[in-house]
């Protein structure tokens, strides 16, 4: 399919000030001299803050990676994730149109979109909320027709329900995504014919959906005023140096000399390795910080600082920690035996005492700051509702891990 630029294009293009430290971040993750590596996730986020990728935007990038602009626009004009015109504020849909879902209905899925969000398709709709597209093969082959709208698919689709997703996210719903037909994944329709023992042992969802339902808000861009900023990689010595992030060296100085470091040891003498979970994944309840308090299973000891924690909570009664998005019941089980069981307690945390608590989920590294806990922590201990509490508290269920 010919893919080229829209004929109407803004005067100009730079990421914002979040976005541009993600992206320089992401550039020290390759060699110095590779850079241009990191052009596939720079065009991602700049597409994610504009809405499409605009020719100034492409520039842009590669002028940032060192590139000449008709390599960038290479890569911008291969890609089916790379939108290079104008779409839809709430979304934009693709349409699955190779052979399986076109045998499955994809052309009456077509007809839908024509009908209800513009006649052609890369065309905004009246309201300005929708566009579509049909696309060649999305993997899905076994729950067609389906499309992805987003960043997630829907799958086992009819021009009805279909319909009904778009009018869910007019009205600012997330449908959640994964098949539309009561399908667990991609097994028969009529039901499982093998591996029937392990039946009754799965979860309601589907990984995917799942991990959807986590993060809860799969539709929303990420333009730069709330983006996550990801330094991990950016050594403080040599920010222009890539980082290993299991040593914490700068890749091209691995071979020079490097302090010693002794094995991190909590108050009762036993090293972070010892006091690793027991046989459920969660710190020994024996193993106790300076402080007194429960040591982190995998406590790294070097990385970020340990925020103050309690002994048990307040009042004899914690928060609800799991109206926080990206908390779940295991998580809050693990928070509260390192001490935190109140909103404010997590809206304190500065960088450092996130960098520990990142490094110290054991088997969730990562998602304090993905999930941006501090910030729902400050809205939830000030008495508001985040988004995803609302639908939390009103659906009558929370993340699952």
């Amino acid at each position: 399919m010919l893919r080229r630029l829209s004929p109407v294009q803004p005067d100009s293009f730079e990421f914002t000030p979040a976005n541009l430290e993600w992206a320089r971040a992401q550039m020290t993750k390759y060699p110095e001299g590779r850079q241009q590596s990191a052009i596939i996730p720079v065009l991602w986020r700049a597409q994610e803050q504009e809405g499409w990728l605009s020719r100034p935007a492409i520039e842009y990038c590669a002028d940032l990676l060192g590139m000449a602009h008709i390599r960038a626009l290479e890569v911008a004009t291969f890609y089916f994730m790379f939108q290079l015109q104008p779409v839809g504020s709430v979304a934009n849909i693709q349409i699955c149109g190779t052979t399986s879902c076109m045998i499955c209905g994809a052309e009456e899925l077509v007809e839908l979109c024509k009908r209800k969000i513009a006649a052609t398709p890369h065309t905004v709709s009246a309201d300005g909320k929708f566009s579509w597209e049909e696309v060649e093969c999305l993997g899905a082959c076994a729950n067609a027709p389906m499309a992805q709208i987003g960043k997630d698919y829907y799958e086992d689709l009819t021009p009805a329900k279909l319909e009904k997703l778009i009018d869910a996210m007019s009205d600012g719903k997330v449908p959640l995504p994964g098949p539309q037909n009561g399908r667990f994944a991609s097994e028969p329709a009529s039901g499982l014919t093998s591996l029937r023992d392990l039946q009754g042992e799965a979860d309601d969802l589907n990984a995917s959906a799942s991990l959807a339902r986590q993060h809860g808000e799969t539709l929303k861009r990420i333009d730069g005023t709330e983006a996550p900023i990801l330094t991990k990689w950016l050594p403080k010595d040599r920010p222009d140096q890539a980082v290993d992030q299991k040593t914490g060296q700068n890749e091209t100085t691995k071979d020079e000399p490097r302090p010693a470091k002794g094995k991190p040891v909590d108050a009762t003498g036993v090293t972070n390795q010892e006091a690793r979970a027991d046989t459920a994944g969660r710190p020994a309840a024996t193993a106790k910080d300076a402080d007194g308090h429960n040591a982190a299973a995998g406590q790294t000891g070097d990385v970020g600082r340990r925020p103050e924690g309690l002994d048990a909570p307040r009042g004899g009664s914690a928060d609800d920690l799991k109206m926080i998005k990206g908390v779940g019941p295991k998580l809050e089980e693990l928070l509260h035996s390192l001490g935190f069981f109140h909103f404010d307690q997590i809206a304190a945390w500065g960088k450092e005492e996130l960098a520990w608590v990142d490094a110290n989920l054991e088997g969730f590294k990562g998602r304090a700051s993905r999930d941006e806990w501090v910030l729902q922590a400050k809205t939830l201990a000030a008495g508001g509702e985040t988004e995803f509490s609302r639908r939390a508290d009103a659906d009558g269920r929370y993340d699952e891990e």
